[in-house]
């Protein structure tokens, strides 16, 4: 299963078009607080639509909570400072669990955190002068890429035009 972090996330819009990504990938959502916004803000429901009801998802107080629970779990930290490219992982194998976490919008991660994970921190390219990419872009960049590797396992891969052959 796929694990997305998120760690202080701050834009409610952000938050909701994740967990609609992670309902339609069968990932599950860890939101690492305090939070800036409610859960049920509006501008979070209308952006993750009714499919925030069937998401996965934990909300921890702080990091130090989160931290106590996954302490030894292998994650990857996704920032511009990343020391590879997330594209370069391999994370082919069907049955193991990939934690994969994305920072606040307006600081990422904090850099303590980065500094203690130097060898999982990974990047998405960019121009160097750009300063970030939209966070719910972010994940669903990596999640794909995860899930490709993955060979979409349990997602379905056509579908078909009710009345319609094409």
């Amino acid at each position: 299963m796929l694990h997305i972090i998120l760690y202080q996330p701050e834009i409610p819009q952000n938050t909701g078009n994740i967990l609609r990504t992670a309902m339609a990938t069968n990932s599950m959502v860890h939101i690492i607080g305090p939070l800036t916004f409610s859960l049920d803000d509006k501008s979070l429901k209308r952006a993750g639509m009714d499919y925030i009801k069937d998401a996965n998802f934990v909300i921890y107080k702080d990091y130090e909570e989160f931290h106590k629970k996954f302490k030894d779990t292998k994650i990857y930290y996704i920032t511009k400072y990343g020391s590879h490219v997330y594209s370069t992982i391999d994370f082919s194998d069907p049955i193991e669990d990939v934690y994969v976490m994305f920072g606040r919008e307006s600081t990422g991660i904090d850099k303590k955190i980065l500094s203690e994970h130097k060898d999982y921190t990974l990047r998405i390219p960019m121009l160097s002068t750009a300063r970030s990419l939209n966070l719910s872009n972010s994940v669903a960049i990596v999640a794909y890429e995860i899930l490709r590797q993955k060979k979409f396992v349990g997602l379905a891969t056509h579908d078909m035009i009710k009345k319609y052959e094409i």
